[in-house]
C-alpha cells in the first residue's frame, strides 16, 4: 500500500531533524535508569527515534482508519507491553532484566506500530513505577521499543517464509526480539562507560555477560507466553485478527489452503 505524499514528508522531516540532533552532539557526551547516560548520549538515542516513531504513528493511523476492528487488539499490544515490562528483575548496576512484551505487537501490526506503544509504556513506567528514566527515554525507546521489535518482526517474517509452524514462529521471533533488546542495552552502557582496561568492547562483553544470567531465561519465558497468548487470540479475537491477516495465515499453515 503507497504512502501519500504527506507521509512521505513527515518521515523525510523526521529523519533530516533526527541527523542534525545527532551532528549537534558532543563528541565525547553519548532499560537504563535516569541520569545513568551522559546526555549527549541521550539526545542522540533519542533524535535516532524519531523517524521511528513517525513510521509508528503514521501506521497507527492507517490501522485506526481501515481496520477499526483491530484497534481494540492494538490498545492490548500496549497494555500486555506495559504488563510484562514492569516484571522488572535487578541486573546491571543502573538497569534491569525483564520480559518487554513488544515481540507480539510487532508481529501482529509490525514493528514501527511497537515504537509508538514502547515510548507510552516507557513514559508511564519512568513517572509512575520510577523504572527507566525521562532522560534515558531515547535510550531506552530504542532498544525495547524499535530494535527488538524489528528483530522479532524479521525473525517471523524469515519464519514464515521457511514454512514453519506460526505458533512456534511467534515465540521464536518474541523470544530472539528480547534477547535482542538486550544486546542493544549493553552497547548502550557499554558505548557510555567503558572499561578502563579493555575499553568498550570489554564493558559491552561484561554487561551482556551479567544481562545473560538473567535474561536469557526471561526471552525464553516471553516466547512460550507469547505463543499462549497467541493461541487465546486465535479462540477469542477472531474478527481482529482477520482483519489484519494472521487468522488466514494461520489457516494456510495448519491446512495448506489459501482459504
Amino acid at each position: 500500500m503507497g504512502w501519500t505524499k504527506n507521509e512521505r514528508r513527515l518521515l523525510a522531516a523526521s529523519v533530516a531533524f533526527s541527523l542534525c540532533l545527532c551532528l549537534c552532539g558532543t563528541a565525547d557526551a553519548m532499560h537504563i535508569m535516569e541520569g545513568y547516560l551522559p546526555v549527549g548520549h541521550c539526545l542522540a538515542w533519542g533524535a535516532v527515534c524519531i523517524p521511528f516513531l513517525a513510521w509508528g504513528l503514521i501506521s497507527i493511523r492507517r490501522i485506526v482508519a481501515r481496520q477499526r476492528k483491530a484497534v481494540l487488539l492494538l490498545a492490548m499490544m500496549g497494555a500486555y507491553a506495559f504488563v510484562l515490562s514492569a516484571l522488572k528483575l535487578p541486573s546491571v548496576s543502573g538497569s534491569s532484566s525483564h520480559p518487554t512484551g513488544t515481540g507480539l505487537g510487532a508481529v501482529l501490526f509490525g514493528a514501527p506500530v511497537m515504537a509508538v506503544l514502547g515510548i507510552i509504556v516507557l513514559l508511564f513506567q519512568a513517572i509512575l513505577l520510577a523504572h527507566g528514566g525521562l532522560t534515558t527515554l531515547g535510550a531506552n525507546t530504542f532498544s525495547m521499543a524499535i530494535a527488538g521489535p524489528f528483530v522479532s518482526w524479521g525473525v517471523y517474517a524469515l519464519l514464515k517464509k521457511c514454512k514453519v509452524n506460526q505458533v512456534v514462529s511467534i515465540g521464536i521471533a518474541c523470544a530472539l526480539g528480547d534477547l535482542f533488546t538486550y544486546v542493544v542495552t549493553a552497547v548502550q552502557l557499554g558505548v557510555a562507560h567503558p572499561s578502563p582496561v579493555g575499553g568498550v568492547g570489554a564493558s559491552i562483553a561484561e554487561f551482556m555477560g551479567i544481562f545473560a544470567v538473567t535474561q536469557i531465561p526471561l526471552a525464553v519465558i516471553e516466547g512460550i507466553l507469547s505463543a499462549v497468548v497467541y493461541m487465546l487470540l486465535q479462540s477469542f479475537a477472531k474478527p481482529e485478527l482477520r482483519e489484519i491477516g494472521m487468522l488466514q495465515e494461520s489457516r494456510k499453515v495448519a491446512g495448506g489452503a489459501v482459504k
